[in-house]
């Protein structure tokens, strides 16, 4: 198990450092201004579906489904016909109706503004198409416990919009944006080449391609599972989408704020991500084929042993992350984006923002762990009506902060959100259960650790960045 979550981890690490780089680049040659606030539009409208549709609900659904179903190839090869009729239909709507699903996003932006920014989301949304062909075959591939190729392929994207960056830099700032856009499929392209090389290799692809063809003579065989998938799928829409939909409501919110807000944003989430992504979302990705395969062969006590173990990584890992993270806010963003257009400002604002985020990496990155309990348990109703509390609590208090503190008011109401997730998650998961994984001496080890690194931190921490 610890080898699947260091593949996953080591190729979520390679792909992050790549990404930094890109935004190190995007920061010094974009800054944080309108132009970028166009770019992280347009490519957040993708990312959210993506997030929340793609990868997020659809795994979390269809796999347990898929593990379930007598005739997997059939099974897979029906939901994917009829997935990606769905999204290539609403992705020629954006392209159609693109100054609309602008404003939907951008809802403060001015009408020359929504007007600059419609081309760019029109052209990155298509980026969802791609990653909806890379997330079905991943899926497959986690069944038969392959998980590098999933790992190290976002890779290939953050290389795209690197090259992009360097060939592009002497540009106007508005093409800038529309190459980077123009890169943005081409990184997805990329993605579903190699995904379908190793599902080739893998015997999946031919077996996939069969089914395909004999689909209509055979669709009543997969019927039931398909209801089974479908009845799971729309709740869990809802289940695994509350950061997301809270990413979404913060570039919203923000865009009514000052220029630059959004990129504020956008840089301390990306930050955020990486030890969410290394620890968490690796771990998970990892535990979940495993865990649903047990619980289907009621081996309920293996599972959660397997959850304990786990769990105490991440709470160890996630824990010294949001410490070092809080106190090095300023030095983080110094470090990875203060040169170029983006100025000592920017990184004030941006750090604060970061701070008020890591608050929330300790229950997102645990919630990640106990709700795939839930999925794994096809209890993607009650993940919905959790997660739908969760929401409902982050947009009345980012209606209330983003008066206090500005940005980092709706990085704040995210954090506190995902604390009522992680409460209401545990709480259907079973407080009894739960406090059975805590061990006092663990519990004693850990506060030692985050004594001794607040004590590193503060005693080294102005030696470090004393040429700042």
């Amino acid at each position: 198990m610890l080898k699947k979550i260091f593949t996953n981890s080591f190729g979520i690490l390679i792909s992050r450092i790549l990404g930094f780089i890109r935004d190190l680049l995007t920061a010094s040659i974009l800054g944080a201004n309108i132009y970028s606030d166009i770019f992280f539009v347009a490519f957040k409208f993708p990312n959210l579906f993506r997030r929340i549709f793609a990868e997020g609900a659809f795994i979390q659904s269809f796999l347990p489904s898929y593990i379930a179903s007598k005739h997997k190839n059939r099974f897979a090869a029906a939901v994917f016909i009829r997935f990606f009729t769905i999204i290539f239909i609403f992705s020629i709507l954006v392209t159609l109706f693109s100054p609309l699903f602008t404003k939907l996003i951008a809802f403060g932006f001015d009408e020359e503004l929504i007007n600059m920014a419609s081309l760019y989301v029109a052209i990155n949304f298509y980026y969802l198409d791609f990653i909806f062909i890379v997330t079905f075959l991943a899926a497959l591939l986690q069944y038969k416990e392959h998980f590098a190729t999933t790992a190290f392929s976002t890779a290939l994207l953050n290389l795209s919009l690197i090259s992009a960056l360097i060939i592009f830099q002497k540009s106007e700032k508005e093409n800038i944006v529309f190459a980077m856009s123009i890169a943005v499929l081409i990184g997805g392209a990329l993605q579903v080449l190699i995904h379908l090389y190793i599902s080739k290799k893998l015997n999946i692809l031919k077996r996939l391609i069969l089914s395909l063809k004999g689909l209509n003579k055979k669709k009543e065989s997969v019927k039931e599972d398909l209801k089974k998938f479908y009845k799971n799928f729309v709740p869990a829409i809802f289940g695994n989408s509350t950061a997301q939909i809270s990413a979404f409501l913060d570039t919203w919110l923000a865009s009514f704020l000052v220029s630059g807000s959004i990129s504020y944003l956008y840089y301390a989430n990306r930050i955020l991500q990486l030890p969410l992504a290394l620890f968490a979302i690796a771990t998970a990705t990892a535990l979940f084929p495993t865990v649903s395969k047990k619980l289907k062969d009621k081996k309920d006590k293996e599972a959660k042993e397997i959850l304990k173990k786990s769990f105490w990584l991440l709470v160890f890992l996630l824990s010294l992350s949001t410490v070092g993270a809080i106190v090095l806010s300023d030095e983080i963003i110094w470090l990875l984006f203060e040169r170029g257009s983006f100025t000592g400002e920017d990184t004030k604002n941006t750090a604060f923002v970061l701070a008020m985020y890591m608050i929330g990496l300790l229950p997102y990155g645990l919630n990640k762990l106990f709700s795939l309990w839930l999925y794994a348990n096809h209890k993607q109703i009650i993940a919905a009506k959790i997660a739908t509390y969760s929401l409902i609590c982050n947009i009345v208090l980012s209606v209330i902060l983003i008066f206090y503190l500005q940005a980092a008011g709706l990085a704040l109401s995210t954090s506190i959100a995902g604390f009522v997730l992680l409460f209401l998650t545990i709480k259907e998961f079973g407080f009894k259960e739960f406090l059975s994984f805590l061990e006092r001496k663990k519990i004693l080890f850990l506060l030692f650790l985050i004594f001794l690194e607040l004590f590193i931190l503060h005693t080294f921490k102005n030696f470090l960045f004393l040429n700042q």
